[in-house]
């Protein structure tokens, strides 16, 4: 019997990625559509359980119903597998299931999981699957139990709870999902240091990528050694994440309705929790419908960059936005070659920064006019909850929940492009078929 073939307009896996992603979607939000989801006795709502689910498969965070009240403990816990199977990615979960069973890999499952990984070839990925599940359930399992122990000697009574609640915040952490037991997020722990800081830790090596984690794992020690995109990423999230902490803790120390009324000691791990969280990580031990609306501006511009490429982060990703920073230097210089460090970087690499930050820009600067004129919502508000959307991030300030099904629809769309990718999910829809056989005469527009 031959096995069934895919048909030709899906086939390629640029198509087969946003494709998975939406047919788990589809999944989650069936499974939350089920009476034993919600808590109480009324039905689910069709709107909140398609958000919900559309939140957890991109590890966004955003909700329009509180988590605990509204959804069961099982509804909790398909909302957990789905962003659990989202972080890592679907192709990949099946992938490294698949490793670990049968050892074998498919020419296509490769190629889709190459394209979902950003690995360079595919020589690269099996050993890559590998090391991703073995490095996320390590990292959630170390934080689960520091949490679940800080849960049960200071905030419940019964492990059971306090282990769930640990599992719960680990996943969401390192996955970057940014959902929480609590209405008000991590409002209840604000300047505890043994539940705030390890979900920190989750969300920063979450959003580093699985590949940089992979090759500091190997050769942490030896920085000259690491690869352009391994440098561009971590020292870049340590840049963005001190300038983070800083113009936070500067912008806010003095404001009555965030750090003002907190010791100093409090002051200092909240601004390392919003050096965190504004790049993907979506908790919050703060309002932030009352910061500034400096900071305000300043967090958007934060969640817009985001994390490490192949990680569980959204943006446009650090590497991007530093390559697009050289593409500058260079052209200011009038160097013929974009270079880092000795390496020049190709004009493709090039094509593709600028396409996905162009394409990033329209849809958030689009999406926040449709949002203000479904909403009526302020500008501040819109532009900070799009690229909240857009960036996979899941803060805030209180909008989403008030929001309208057409406004919903708009953050859904965001999230689902967020997490795919702008390249991933525009390719998806223009690629050619075959190459071109010709050129054309060049010609020089004036420019600037």
């Amino acid at each position: 019997m031959s096995r069934l073939a895919l048909p030709a307009a899906i086939a390629h896996p640029v198509r087969l990625l946003p494709l998975s992603f939406l047919a788990l979607i589809l999944l989650g939000t069936g499974l939350l559509l089920l009476p034993f989801a919600r808590s109480g006795v009324d039905s689910p709502d069709f709107m909140a359980a398609f958000f919900t689910a559309t939140s957890a498969v991109t590890v966004t965070g955003l909700a329009t119903v509180d988590t605990a009240a509204y959804w069961s403990p099982a509804g909790q816990g398909i909302i957990v597998a789905l962003a659990q199977i989202g972080g890592l990615g679907i192709v990949a979960l099946a992938t490294v299931l698949g490793l670990f069973i049968g050892g074998r890999l498919g020419l296509r499952t490769r190629l889709v999981a190459q394209t979902d990984m950003h690995v360079v070839s595919l020589g690269e990925v099996r050993p890559l699957f590998r090391r991703v599940g073995t490095v996320m359930l390590s990292f959630e399992a170390v934080i689960a139990l520091a949490l679940t122990l800080r849960y049960r000697g200071e905030y419940f009574d019964s492990w059971g709870t306090a282990l769930w609640h640990g599992v719960f915040d680990a996943v969401m952490a390192f996955n970057n999902a940014g959902f929480s037991l609590h209405p008000d997020s991590l409002t209840g722990y604000a300047g505890d240091w043994l539940v705030v800081l390890p979900i920190c830790v989750g969300v920063f090596f979450g959003a580093v990528g699985f590949p940089v984690l992979a090759e500091l794992f190997q050769g942490w020690r030896r920085p000259s050694r690491w690869t352009i995109h391994t440098r561009l990423t971590v020292w870049g999230s340590i840049g963005l994440f001190v300038i983070g902490v800083a113009g936070f803790l500067l912008l806010e120390w003095n404001n009555d309705g965030t750090l003002a009324p907190m010791p100093w000691d409090h002051r200092l791990l909240t601004g390392v929790e919003s050096g965190v969280m504004t790049r993907s990580g979506g908790f919050n031990s703060f309002d932030w419908g009352a910061v500034t609306p400096e900071t305000l501006s300043f967090a958007t511009v934060s969640m817009f960059i985001g994390g490490g490429s192949a990680s569980t982060a959204g943006g446009i990703k650090i590497t991007t936005f530093l390559l697009l920073a050289y593409v500058v230097l260079a052209e200011l210089r009038g160097d013929p070659q974009v270079t880092i460090g000795s390496r020049a970087i190709g004009p493709q690499v090039v094509r593709t920064a600028l396409t996905i930050a162009l394409i990033a820009v329209m849809l958030v600067t689009g999406s926040t006019w449709a949002l203000m004129l479904a909403s009526g919502a302020p500008f501040e508000q819109s532009l900070f909850e799009v690229t909240s959307a857009f960036g996979t991030v899941g803060l805030s300030t209180g909008l989403t929940p008030t929001l309208d099904v057409g406004s919903q629809l708009v953050l859904i769309v965001l999230m689902f492009i967020g997490r795919v990718g702008t390249i991933t999910a525009a390719s998806a829809f223009v690629l050619r078929r075959r190459a071109p056989r010709y050129t054309l005469p060049e010609e020089q527009p004036i420019i600037g």
